[in-house]
């Protein structure tokens, strides 16, 4: 006899991840339903990192809410999941008399949304900042700041996993009807039973809205293309550098540093109806090496690692491309549903605020008795690098896996990976293990170690090597022989 949730999630990106962990709180049976093979194989995997201020939002709208509750709260949050966090500051650098009067409208709708410390300043003092970035002048955002999406969204999911949420990869919902007050939720592998459906499907939410009876919705896909340098460029820039917004509050290509010593340069912007289309395209890259260059002036294209892409799901007004606000929904006529359709950015800093405004929704209906066993604190791998020698030489001594380097860009012992590979989620793929450990994020970009790694899931998982798949459903490392 199958078991009856009573709260299942469908996805697990950063915000269904800090869903599923807001509502672990409570004394709960809860379920994520996740149709990729790990957390954070989307939009929260792809993008720039940045712990936002909430200066472009409307004022009073939730991305402005959710954004700065979000930027306020993460040093604690980081401090609990054990997640790399810098509040470096953002540099937002105009060139024009056009630009300065943008700086000072976002200036002001920063200040009504609460957001403090913001400050105009000239070129002598933005090149004190940081002698790497473009500019005649600049809005300077000091509580903006940078951090790992991947940790953080693994972060989340494996911290309610540690307090009894159970998350089901490999899972895209096909179909979902309400019988007898219960929700049957059909996916490719199983049915799930559940009193209650929260979805946090991102790319997919307005496809997980028609199927609870919730439509009306439409996404906009916008692509942006990225390259990623080499961290002998990251030793140039202090804190992100945007361009001055637009009137619709929206940036061109910006540079970016990353909390692990690389720079990002992008996002680009274009709409796009493939929400699967993630490649990357010449003429967007050459525009992206143009104007990266007035953002982070030490920009040179032998320092570029890989390129790559991500789509934001942003709800639009159908027909056109202006864009709406978050939706976090509960709906009297679909009962023991909420709903979040079109959470895009700032959805990586407002995931915890996200969450708890979700569960706020539940508790508008029932009463949630809090879990004595709930543990907000998640440890993560140990980065054996940015240990002492002294520490490294004890590591080695308890556990040799510590003195074999199998990722040599990075620095990334078998130890490290050993542990990636036994996660608590249950993951296999390589990106799952890079997600974890950093492994083929260096110069090589896996050219080394990636036949390493799957050779390591291989043992440890007893699978066959052509079993072992790189990231998404179909994605094997190995299709067969060379030869015998």
């Amino acid at each position: 006899m199958k078991q009856t949730y009573d709260v299942l999630i469908v996805g697990s990106g950063v915000v269904g991840s800090a869903i599923a962990r807001e509502f672990s709180r409570y004394k709960l049976k809860i379920g994520v339903l996740e149709k990729e093979l790990d957390v954070c194989c989307e939009t929260s995997g792809r993008n720039s990192g940045v712990l936002h201020a909430g200066f472009t939002y409307k004022t009073g709208s939730l991305r402005a809410q959710c954004a700065v509750e979000g930027n306020a709260e993460f040093e604690k949050v980081s401090e609990e999941l054990d997640v790399p966090f810098k509040r470096t500051g953002k540099l937002v650098i105009g060139f024009t008399d056009k630009d300065m009067e943008s700086l000072l409208k976002y200036k002001a709708l920063g200040e009504a949304n609460g957001v403090k410390g913001l400050e105009i300043i000239d070129k002598k003092r933005l090149q004190e900042l940081d002698s790497s970035a473009g500019g005649e002048f600049a809005m300077l955002a000091p509580s903006s700041g940078i951090l790992n999406p991947f940790t953080y969204t693994v972060a989340l999911a494996e911290n309610a996993k540690q307090n009894g949420v159970n998350f089901y990869f490999n899972n895209e919902v096909i179909d979902i009807k309400r019988e007898n007050g219960i929700y049957k939720v059909k996916t490719v592998k199983d049915t799930y039973e559940t009193r209650w459906v929260v979805n946090s499907a991102g790319l997919n939410s307005v496809v997980i809205s028609n199927m609870l009876g919730i439509d009306g919705y439409t996404l906009g896909g916008f692509k942006g293309e990225y390259f990623l340098l080499d961290k002998k460029a990251g030793k140039h820039i202090s804190m992100p550098v945007y361009p001055a917004p637009d009137e619709k509050g929206g940036f061109a290509t910006h540079a970016t540093p990353t909390v692990d010593g690389n720079v990002l340069i992008g996002p680009s912007s274009e709409f796009i109806e493939d929400f699967e289309d993630y490649g990357v395209t010449q003429p967007v890259l050459d525009d992206l090496i143009k104007d990266g260059m007035k953002m982070f002036k030490p920009f040179k294209k032998e320092d570029i690692i890989r390129s790559f892409s991500g789509i934001r799901p942003k709800l639009i007004v159908k027909g056109t491309r202006q864009t709406l606000d978050f939706v976090i929904e509960r709906r009297n006529e679909v009962p023991n549903v909420i709903n979040l359709v079109g959470i895009e950015s700032p959805g990586l800093t407002g995931a915890l605020p996200i969450a708890r405004r979700t569960v706020a929704l539940f508790k508008e209906k029932e009463e949630l008795i809090p879990n004595e066993k709930f543990n907000p604190r998640r440890k993560g791998i140990l980065n054996f690098s940015e240990q002492s020698n002294e520490v490294k030489k004890e590591l080695i001594e308890k556990d040799s896996n510590y003195g074999e380097i199998i990722c040599r860009c990075e620095c990334i012992t078998k130890g490290e990976i050993l542990e990636a590979v036994h996660n608590c989620l249950g993951v296999e793929t390589v990106t799952g293990i890079k997600n974890r450990t950093r492994v083929t994020m260096g110069r090589c970009q896996g050219g080394y170690c990636e036949t390493r790694i799957t050779e390591i899931i291989n043992e440890e998982k007893n699978k066959n090597k052509e079993d072992v798949m790189y990231s998404r459903v179909g994605s094997y490392m190995f299709e067969g022989k060379v030869r015998d």
